[in-house]
């Protein structure tokens, strides 16, 4: 599938920046002067909702309109994220996305009714969520460079349990695997808390999982923590565990929500909307937020934002290829 934004839509993008410096344009034309509406394609209690109804809390005060948080789970994500794409581009209508409708996508059905960096205007990424190897207390390796002998020493011996096929968790484990060149069976569940569920009774020894999910086992001692996916440590009290890339250089990789717009959206509200945000992503109130629950404010301009939305397409793309991934399977 093509994902690359156009020619008009990298420069669409390329003025977002001389748009952030317009507030003149803006005074002329007020915005927003009624409510504004986030796109969740998610059910509520997750990590993209949770933090979505945080960031639309804030906005409402700041911009003196209500910012309203509406639901549309289902169908990974797809059929919330053709309707923002379908959406007017008139900014008050705005799409949270994530690793999973942007970056796995994509590559994961090749049918797939929107492209990201074609249909939408990036705005800013909002969080990232850190993955995190963990096993259950009986397992051998306590550490990444003792599962890493293990598993060599015991190919295709080894098994890990995830939230399921296509997710952050399984396609992560299979790009540690791929950099690790390691032979480690993987064992879908539908959902992490089965899975979850099975590693803490000990009929998994392994799994991998998003921090937010797995931080209440860590913390009480009921399962041991690995490694983490991203390059940086995460935040106390998780900041005890090493990332991979303190063994493997260069290894990055987390689950993520951030803003999109409809493609044509006017730029000066695109540009509003990415300044306003990320002033709250550097709010100490709203960082603290966002850390106690494992996660990581991740600010940025949307040129920043559509460049990490590319790489995220690549790198799953060719993980989802070479794994043979399908939906469901």
């Amino acid at each position: 599938m093509r994902s690359n934004p156009t020619r008009r839509q990298a420069m669409r993008l390329a003025g977002v920046a001389g748009a952030a410096l317009a507030a003149p344009a803006l005074a002329q034309a007020p915005w927003p002067t009624k409510p504004v509406r986030f796109i969740v394609p998610f059910p509520p209690g997750q990590a993209a909702d949770i933090f979505a109804r945080l960031i639309a809390e804030k906005l409402t005060d700041a911009w003196k309109q209500q910012v309203v948080v509406e639901n549309k789970a289902g169908g990974s994500g797809i059929p919330a994220t053709e309707y923002g794409k379908n959406a007017a581009p008139d900014g008050y209508t705005l799409m949270i996305v994530s690793s999973g409708t942007f970056g796995v996508n994509p590559s994961l059905y090749p049918d797939l009714p929107y492209r990201p960096l074609v249909d939408f205007l990036p705005i800013t990424n909002i969080f990232l969520v850190p993955l995190v190897i963990v096993a259950n207390p009986s397992f051998p390796a306590s550490t990444l460079a003792e599962l890493i002998d293990l598993a060599r020493k015991e190919p295709g011996q080894l098994s890990y349990a995830s939230a399921g096929p296509g997710t952050s968790q399984h396609l992560s484990m299979e790009l540690f695997k791929m950099r690790a060149k390691l032979d480690i069976v993987h064992v879908p569940y539908k959902g992490s808390g089965p899975a979850m569920a099975d590693l803490l009774g000990g009929h998994v020894k392994l799994m991998m999982d998003s921090t937010a999910a797995a931080l209440g086992p860590i913390t009480d001692k009921r399962i041991k923590a690995l490694a983490l996916t991203t390059a940086r440590r995460a935040a106390a009290p998780l900041d005890f565990i090493p990332p991979i890339a303190d063994t493997m250089p260069g290894f990055d990789a987390a689950g993520w929500s951030g803003l999109a717009a409809p493609a044509r959206t006017p730029l000066e509200i695109v540009a509003k909307v990415n300044r306003d945000v990320n002033a709250l992503l550097q709010d100490p109130a709203v960082v603290r937020e966002i850390e106690r629950r494992a996660g990581m404010p991740a600010p940025g301009s949307p040129i920043q934002f559509a460049e990490f939305i590319k790489k995220e397409i690549d790198t799953w793309g060719e993980v989802v290829r070479a794994t043979g991934t399908k939906p469901g399977t």
